[in-house]
Order: C-alpha cells, then structure tokens, then sequence
C-alpha cells in the first residue's frame, strides 16, 4: 500500500496506477467526509454524539418507538441543514467523470443527504437510506418528503391506513438497502475507490476486502485515514475537494482520446 499526503504528488501517482480502458468500470464508496466539505457535520461526532444527541436516543429502531417526536425533531434538523448546504468540488467531480463512463460508473454512498444527486449523479443508490423520503411503518413504500415535523402534533401519520410515518433512514440494528444490488456491481468493477469513509461502519467498511479477493485495484482519497486503511492498495490523504478534480481531468482527457 502506498500512502500520499500531497495533493499533487498522490494525483499524480493515482493517473500512472489507474488505466481505464473501455472494458474497466468504476465502482465509488462515498461517506461522511465528502459532505463534510458541503459545511454538514459528521454524523459520528466525538464522544458517541451526533449533533449533540447519542446515538440510542435518535438513530435506533428503540429510539424511534420510545420517542418518535424526539427522533423526527432531529431528522428534521438534518434535513434544514441539507437543504441549506450545496455540492462541492468532489460531488461536481464524481458526477462529471460518471457522464465519460457512462454505465461502466456506479456510486454507492452512506450519506443520506442528496448532494450528489444536485451535483448531477445519476447511476447511484444511497446503501442507508436518504433524508428526504419517508415512509409508512406498516405499508413500507417509500416517498418524497421535505416536511419538518418538529413537534407531537404534526408528526406524520399513513393517509392510507393511519399508522406513523417514519424517515426513510437505514437505523443501527437494519439491514442496508439493496445489499444484492451492491455487490453485484461491485463484483463487476475493476476499480474500487471509496471517498471520506471512517472504514468502520459494516458492511461497507468489507466492500475493499470484496475487492481484494477479486483482485479489484482499491484507492481511499479523504482528510484523515479510515480503519481499514491498510487494506487499500492506495491512500490518499487531503480534501476531496482538491484531490477528486484534480485527478478526474487529466482521466478524462485520456478517456476522450
């Protein structure tokens, strides 16, 4: 594994180990640390707190049948502060290089915020959930929700059969959406990169030991090493903002000539 802290040195390493022909396909990891650059903090905070509230207390399926007004007054918070935050540089970069690759691109991100789809992805799943969806407890059909319920009187509740609405979140204790779906296309990819991951958090934190095993080159680009740093042939440490675009244009020159 090599290990790059300067932007320029490690794009430059990256262009002479990845080669994308027209048979290699791109498979992207993105967590918390590409938002983080968007202005939205860290969902795992310091000290076991996300935003100032633990994670028993808003991000369980117990927290939720305890204390639905208090789970729903957070998630209403997470989703003020979305809306307010815009792309950066690295989801820009992300959604320009998946427009040369086409279908041979797929991004897989644990983020629940939508920037990557404002920054123009297309060919991508959010593995936990997204904060603006909600669905029904018992008819389990997702759909597009906005709406702050902050209070006990306007918590949300089935047009259809009257039971609570709850966020479209993938909570500690749940099963991540569409896992088949994900290692299908990773099991195709010949490039792995993930993108501001802690590498703690399963099963995605596995993903670069699938791609070990079928011999998958993996790269890991963010501020600060993940967990499982040792199991990338390549880390690269700095912002996304600045590594991603730096890295993504010179591959796409080679990728139209």
């Amino acid at each position: 594994m090599t290990r790059s802290s300067q932007t320029d040195q490690a794009t430059l390493h990256l262009i002479s180990i990845m080669h994308f022909t027209s048979q290699d396909r791109l498979f992207v990891l993105t967590g918390s640390g590409i938002s983080v650059e968007s202005g939205l903090a860290t969902f795992r905070g310091s000290g076991g707190l996300w935003n100032g509230y633990r994670v028993e207390e808003v991000a369980t399926p117990e927290a939720w049948h305890a204390n639905p007004e208090l789970v729903w007054h957070f998630y209403s918070m997470r989703r003020r502060d979305a809306l307010s935050a815009k792309p950066n540089a690295a989801h820009l970069a992300l959604a320009e290089i998946e427009q040369k690759l086409g279908d041979r691109f797929y991004l897989c991100t644990q983020n629940v915020d939508d920037l990557h789809e404002r920054a123009g992805s297309r060919r991508m799943h959010h593995m936990h959930g997204t904060l603006f969806e909600s669905r029904c407890e018992r008819c389990n059909e997702p759909f597009p929700d906005q709406a702050l319920y902050e209070t006990a009187e306007n918590l949300p509740h089935c047009s259809e059969c009257g039971t609570l609405i709850r966020p479209h979140i993938v909570w500690f204790g749940e099963e991540p959406l569409d896992m088949e779906h994900i290692y299908t296309e990773l099991n195709k990819a010949t490039t792995l990169l993930v993108v501001g991951t802690s590498g703690s958090v399963y099963p995605a934190a596995g993903f670069v030991h699938v791609a070990n095993h079928l011999n998958i080159q993996t790269v890991y680009i963010g501020p600060e090493e993940p967990f499982n740093a040792d199991a990338f042939n390549e880390v690269v440490l700095g912002p996304a903002t600045k590594a991603l675009p730096r890295f993504f244009k010179p591959l796409s020159l080679r990728l139209e000539s």
